[in-house]
């Protein structure tokens, strides 16, 4: 776990690691020991990493639960995923092989296990004594599994949870204007706007993004995501009131843990608690399919246990709302469920007991719509929404650098005549509003269309027509509305999201489902 954590801090190379594991097998001692005496890292820097991370328990006590939810909670794994050594149920558990050691000795008192034969050590000792659950121990485990089916991982307490959120916090880490740069590398974005994000990303609070569809609001909110790089950790679970929460996430949470061959349980452990897996910042991103109840705990009922929300997921984190305005439930009442969490920074939970719980929240959140928020929220809202961004319609010369970058990442080379029969179309021939998504479409139309007639990717003025004709449908608001008609004074899709977009239905809906295509 220790290399992992150093080489996702660039403090060392994987060949780094390697080696100092080839050392550790030869001299002993710890891995971080062994990257010190080959001169790769200082002390220092390991005493950092190993002050951040959360200690690893030395006895009951200090793992925060009660004994007699840690007894059960053995008991219950021996018998579901058939152990037969206190290693592997160390490991299973993720405890320390003495901590695991004073749990079966009571087990044995008990009469719920009993002696089979002596093994190969495998967490601490020379050799171990094998073990089988009893009559009494088989009984003891089916009446626990009968009260949650919760096995595996020790879970954290609330408290350890709560404290640890606090210490890995958002705003622990500065993004720099670099940063921002390098990761808007490969998007047409004003400096203005790089200059007003910025101190939005470092302020750890919410992000509205708002504007027209098709401008890159979604991959803004996704880059920002990225932009952080602390290790945290995340707990595989939570005991609150006796009663356990899953939160880690395989599908939210990325670990920066690696394989090592098979040489890490038969080495030294660093002391770190393995309950907790350090993983990268979480991204979570929800969109239409978004509702109140997916922000309450879920309770499982035949397996009598809890699984977070996907916020209490994306804690210390990015927490993306996408598409906001377009969910089944009512803004306001998606809103009001925020307001608590986004000015004090806290969120309360209920399990099915009646009992609630609370938890602080830290996390970026991110607001993204092409709806007009003033429609979306109200004003005391809004206030309470320190950053608003608007992600604008690019002009002609930005339009063309899009459709340049989009077309060479496609090995298609695009001459400006071909760029001016697409603006022509848009601008000219019809009161399309030009948008960051275009060149991205009409290129993907021409290289479906060449490999369907079996030719070489290429523009020609066939195929930007044909994908035009596929941009928008003959009833989207500016279609046929040419540039005299307009000097004529008829109103054109170009004012279609200031006048209509905001009432979220006819041909705006319309235009939005061609921008999302």
């Amino acid at each position: 776990m220790l290399g992992d954590i150093l080489t996702a801090k660039g403090l060392v190379s994987r060949a780094d690691v390697e080696r100092a594991f080839e050392r550790q097998k030869q001299a002993g001692g710890r891995l971080g020991d062994n990257l010190v005496a080959l001169g790769l890292v200082t002390k220092a820097q390991i005493d950092s990493v190993l002050n951040e991370a959360p200690p690893s328990p030395r006895s009951l006590a200090d793992t925060g639960i009660s004994a007699a939810d840690l007894f059960r909670l053995m008991i219950k794994t021996i018998y579901a995923e058939n152990h037969e050594s206190p290693s592997t149920v160390s490991e299973s558990l993720k405890l320390p092989y003495p901590v695991i050691s004073q749990l079966l000795k009571e087990a044995a008192a008990r009469k719920l296990v009993e002696p089979l034969s002596s093994a190969g050590g495998n967490g601490g000792a020379a050799t171990e004594i094998r073990f089988a659950l009893t009559g009494a121990g088989r009984s003891f485990a089916i009446d626990a599994l009968e009260q949650s089916q919760y096995t595996g991982t020790a879970p954290v307490s609330l408290a350890a949870f709560a404290e640890r959120v606090q210490l890995q916090k958002v705003t622990n880490e500065r993004i720099d204007r670099d940063t921002i740069e390098d990761h808007f590398a490969d998007l047409v974005v004003e400096q203005e706007f790089i200059r007003q994000i910025g101190p939005a990303i470092n302020s750890g609070r919410t992000v509205l993004l708002y504007g027209p569809p098709g401008n890159g609001k979604t991959s803004v909110a996704e880059r920002v995501a990225k932009m952080f790089s602390d290790v945290i950790y995340i707990p595989y679970a939570v005991e609150i009131e006796g009663q356990i929460m899953k939160v880690f996430d395989g599908s939210v949470h990325h670990p920066v843990e690696r394989e090592t061959n098979g040489q890490g349980p038969t080495l030294r452990r660093e002391p770190i608690d393995r309950r907790w897996v350090p993983c990268e910042r979480p991204i979570v991103v929800t969109g239409g399919e978004l509702t109140l109840d997916m922000l309450d705990l879920q309770y499982n009922q035949s397996a009598r246990f809890y699984e977070a929300p996907m916020h209490v997921k994306a804690l210390n984190g990015t927490f993306i709302i996408d598409d906001f305005g377009r969910q089944l439930v009512a803004p306001e009442d998606l809103l009001n469920r925020w307001i608590v969490p986004l000015e004090s920074r806290v969120d309360y939970l209920k399990l099915h007991t009646g009992k609630s719980f609370q938890f602080p929240f830290d996390e970026l959140v991110i607001f993204s719509t092409n709806l007009s928020p003033a429609d979306l929220m109200d004003a005391a809202f809004l206030r309470r929404i320190p950053y608003k961004l608007s992600t604008v319609a690019p002009d002609r010369d930005q339009f063309a650098k899009i459709f340049r970058a989009v077309a060479g990442a496609r090995k298609l080379e695009v001459t400006e005549e071909e760029v001016d029969v697409v603006i022509d179309f848009l601008r000219e021939q019809n009161d399309f509003p030009l948008a960051c998504y275009q060149p991205k479409f009409i290129v993907e139309q021409v290289t479906d269309a060449c490999k369907y007639e079996g030719v070489a990717p290429g523009l020609t003025p066939e195929l930007v027509a044909q994908a035009l004709s596929n941009l928008y449908t003959t009833d989207s608001p500016g279609f046929g509305i040419t540039r005299a008609m307009r000097d004529a004074g008829h109103a054109g899709a170009g004012d279609a999201y200031t006048k209509t977009a905001a009432k979220g239905g006819g041909a705006a809906e319309k235009v939005k489902a061609a921008a999302l295509t």
